[in-house]
C-alpha cells in the first residue's frame, strides 16, 4: 500500500462531518452579522453617533461587538422585526384594497345588475324597464 492513498483514506467520514458543521456555523455566522447590522440601520432610537459606535464594535471586533449586541438589545431586535413585518403586511393590504377598488368600475356594475336581477324577479319592474336599465348600466351613462 505504499503506491496509491486515496482521498477517502485521507478524509474519513467524521471530518466530512465536522467540515459541513463548520460550514453551516460560518454561514448563519454571517446571517447573524448582517441581521445585526441592517438592525442597528433600522432602528430610529439610535442616534447616529450610536449607530456609528455599534457598527464599529461589530466589525473591528465581530465576535463579540455581535455577542454583546444580541444580549444587550435582542428583545428589542425581534420587537423591531415583527412591527416592520406588520407594517408590511398593511402596506401590501393598502396595495391590494386600493388595486380592488380601482378596478371598481366592473364590479360595481356587477353589483347594479344583480340589484336590477333582484327587483325584475319580485316583479317591481318589467322586462322592459329592467333591459333599459341594464343597457343605461353596461353603456355607463347611469352614474
Amino acid at each position: 500500500m505504499s503506491g496509491d492513498t486515496y482521498l477517502a483514506y485521507d478524509y474519513p467520514l467524521l471530518s466530512a462531518f465536522w467540515t459541513m458543521l463548520v460550514f453551516f456555523l460560518w454561514i448563519m455566522w454571517f446571517v447573524l452579522l448582517f441581521r445585526v447590522v441592517v438592525d442597528v440601520l433600522r432602528d430610529d432610537h439610535l442616534s447616529g453617533w450610536a449607530k456609528a459606535g455599534w457598527l464599529a464594535f461589530c466589525v473591528l471586533l465581530p465576535f463579540l461587538g455581535v455577542f454583546v449586541y444580541v444580549v444587550a438589545r435582542g428583545k428589542d431586535m425581534g420587537r423591531r422585526e415583527a412591527s416592520q413585518a406588520r407594517e408590511q403586511q398593511k402596506a401590501f393590504d393598502s396595495y391590494i384594497r386600493e388595486t380592488a377598488q380601482g378596478s371598481g368600475g366592473s364590479s360595481s356594475s356587477v353589483d347594479e345588475l344583480a340589484r336590477l336581477s333582484e327587483i325584475r324577479a319580485r316583479g317591481d319592474i318589467t322586462d322592459e324597464e329592467f333591459a333599459k336599465a341594464k343597457q343605461m348600466v353596461l353603456s355607463g351613462s347611469g352614474r
